[in-house]
């Protein structure tokens, strides 16, 4: 009975945290919107390192082949604060979101093979810049509102299963859906009327990804890890509507339509291309980890939008890479709790695949870069059930070039509820 009151909660919560609003930030207004890596806060922790990692009873959204080392079935949901504070040259702001970082459940399929799925987001969009134009007399001539809210989100599959003592081979099914909205309100000096161009897009899209990890065992419980993983390329088709019409705005700042203008139909797709992701990772089974991971992307392709503006900014190769691990210093220590938690830290770095021309020049485009530390607690409960808690420091732009720093952190929390084996959870109980 508790079980399935778990679930309806965890439903709950996913409903409600995938419709808010989950992204306060300025880059959002690229493309699908600020995108998120698919990994647990566990993965999260040790700076995002999955791709050549496994465990008994974690998920891993990194690497499909990692199901088949599940022997616990283990339900999971992942929370997510971030705290923003956006810097230019010459101000600066705050923000706070929580959004949903993942509800899954994964489950062991015999000795050899494991399940998961899931929902969690891979973006969201959440912007609002103004800019201000002047005359030769440096009057104010006209002023540009861009704003945007939405974003996309992901169901999945995953499958893996060993082929071999050492080899382990998965692949994951994934659906991408939701809505975007894009506008641009421009007020120009002395005109009484605004104008507005809004776009409202569903998206819609799939994609495959196939994994593979190979581990290698020595003496003494140590090993040696090596994955690879394989996401192919697909389109996110957008369909839509795009307006243009006249408006007036009151005191209040809201939005009193008056004649339209134009309406079309928008029919669009972003191009999402290969993106691969190699690691590496050595250790003691339930002592300590330590891996390294490199990703790469090619640039991603948007036709249809009205965000999309070649002498504004373009898309370029992006890639990431993370250093990170664990240290568990005794796991069935009786003496003293801190002994069984398990501490988590990491470094990542990643180039964006975003290069903005924030001088309006032909060839003065700045790629945006990411930089962050993390570092977590694995805090243990009954039954090999636990709370993962992670933190986070980054830094992600730059205010050269009239662009925007932003200066984050992130406080994730997961709560990860294991049972020994599928059997368990789904075995008609004969007395309840």
């Amino acid at each position: 009975m508790i079980r399935k009151i778990l679930i309806v909660f965890l439903l709950i919560s996913a409903t409600t945290l995938l419709a808010q609003r989950t992204s306060s930030s300025p880059y959002s207004f690229f493309g699908i919107g600020d995108q998120y890596t698919p990994k647990t806060v566990e993965n999260a922790t040790m700076g995002g390192i999955g791709v050549a990692f496994n465990h008994y009873k974690y998920l891993n959204f990194t690497n499909p082949a990692a199901n088949a080392f599940l022997r616990q079935t283990t339900y999971a949901i992942g929370i997510l604060n971030n705290d923003l504070t956006l810097k230019t040259a010459d101000t600066e702001q705050s923000s706070t979101a929580t959004s949903l970082n993942y509800i899954a459940l994964g489950f062991p399929i015999g000795k050899k093979a494991g399940f998961s799925f899931g929902v969690q987001p891979l973006s969201s969009v959440g912007y609002s810049l103004s800019n201000y134009t002047y005359d030769a007399e440096n009057e104010l001539s006209s002023v540009t509102v861009y704003s945007g809210d939405g974003g996309v989100n992901r169901l999945f599959g995953s499958f893996g299963i060993k082929v071999s003592k050492a080899l382990a081979l998965g692949v994951e099914v994934d659906y991408s859906f939701g809505a975007i909205e894009n506008s641009i309100i421009n007020q120009r000096a002395a005109v009484a009327l605004a104008t507005r161009h809004k776009e409202e897009s569903v998206i819609r899209g799939s994609a495959i990804t196939f994994g593979a990890q190979y581990n290698k065992i020595l003496k003494k419980k140590r090993y040696v890890n090596a994955g690879a993983t394989l996401k192919l390329g697909s389109d996110l088709k957008t369909t839509g509507d795009e307006y243009l019409y006249s408006l007036t705005i009151s005191g209040a700042g809201t939005d009193i339509p008056r004649d339209t203008i134009a309406t079309s139909k928008i029919s669009g797709a972003y191009k999402l291309p290969i993106k691969t992701v190699l690691g590496i990772g050595m250790g003691v089974y339930d002592k300590w980890h330590v891996g390294a991971e490199f990703q790469n992307q090619d640039a991603l392709q948007a036709e249809g939008f009205i965000n999309n503006s070649a002498s504004a900014y373009r898309y370029e190769q992006s890639n990431r890479f993370s250093l990170g691990g664990f240290y568990l210093p005794k796991i069935n220590s009786l003496s003293s709790y801190f002994k069984r938690v398990t501490y988590r830290a990491g470094l990542r770095y990643e180039k964006l695949g975003l290069a903005i021309n924030g001088a309006s020049t032909d060839s003065n485009f700045t790629s945006i870069e990411d930089f962050g530390m993390s570092f977590g607690l694995g805090l243990p409960l009954k039954q090999a059930s636990s709370v993962n808690l992670g933190f986070e420091f980054g830094k992600r732009g730059t205010t050269a070039n009239n662009l925007i720093e932003e200066n984050y952190f992130n406080v994730r929390i997961s709560l990860s509820l294991t049972a020994s084996g599928a059997q368990s959870w789904f075995r008609k109980r004969k007395i309840d």
